[in-house]
């Protein structure tokens, strides 16, 4: 008999850790014949949305972006996504971004398609356009080491430009690569785990992290992270950039 009141989950002032174990389905309005479960979420202090969608047969997802940027990416399976009259199948590794001012409609999913989404309220910049649509692929995307570390790769998905607020990028590590220092800093961090384990070192605790796995990391959370098995560690990750600081 497994005792259930067992979880690897945690959730502290400025970070958590939510494995799939403990789950529970939200409904949202415009998103039918699916299970959305939503990860990461202002309630627990964050400046960011972040949802995990399984599609069921005849499963869709309508609306539109007012205020907040979405950014789809497919985890495993393949839909149909439209977004502002522009229509592509996207496929697992492909994703979609959808700036403010568009509808969007995701539909035809093969049964048990998974998506991710990364939510943040956009911040225009004076002078800069709001970003148009952009459908992409991972694996068209470039991996370079990072600072010089081949057992590190990171690949941006979305243009460095002033234009953008937010980024999201894939990270890999090679088994035993680990980042060169902990990291302290002003950028939010939401992310899930698409291969491979390791560990993670959050505000000085220690915590075993493997596939599935999502993390979110507020500002100033010190961090650190080494990969662990016989298969590299790759996450995707959101974090705010691009702009002022402060609002004093």
């Amino acid at each position: 008999m497994e005792i259930s009141a067992l979880t690897r989950s945690v959730v502290k002032r400025n970070h958590a850790i939510i494995s799939p174990d403990g789950y529970i389905n939200s409904r949202v309005p415009g998103w039918d014949n699916c299970t959305v479960n939503v990860i990461i979420n202002e309630q627990m202090g964050a400046n960011l949305c972040q949802t995990l969608i399984t599609l069921n047969e005849n499963g869709t997802l309508t609306g539109a972006t007012n205020v907040a940027q979405l950014f789809f990416y497919v985890i495993d399976g393949q839909c149909h996504a439209t977004v502002d009259g522009e229509s592509q199948t996207l496929s697992k590794g492909q994703f979609v971004y959808i700036p403010v001012g568009k509808e969007y409609r995701i539909e035809n999913p093969t049964p048990g398609t998974q998506l991710l989404t990364f939510h943040k309220v956009y911040e225009k910049l004076a002078g800069y356009d709001v970003p148009s649509v952009i459908f992409g692929d991972a694996a068209k995307v470039d991996g370079p080491t990072y600072l010089g570390d081949p057992a590190l790769r990171l690949q941006v998905l979305l243009p460095d430009t002033l234009s953008f607020d937010m980024a999201v990028n894939i990270f890999t590590y090679d088994p035993g690569g680990h980042l060169p220092f902990v990291e302290t800093h002003i950028m939010e961090h939401g992310l899930i785990y698409l291969q491979g384990q390791g560990v993670y070192m959050l505000d000085k605790d220690w915590y075993p992290i493997k596939k599935g796995d999502s993390i979110w990391m507020a500002p100033y959370c010190q961090q650190w992270f080494t990969a662990m098995g016989k298969e590299p560690a790759v996450y995707i990750y959101y974090k705010n950039v691009n702009r002022f600081p402060t609002s004093v």
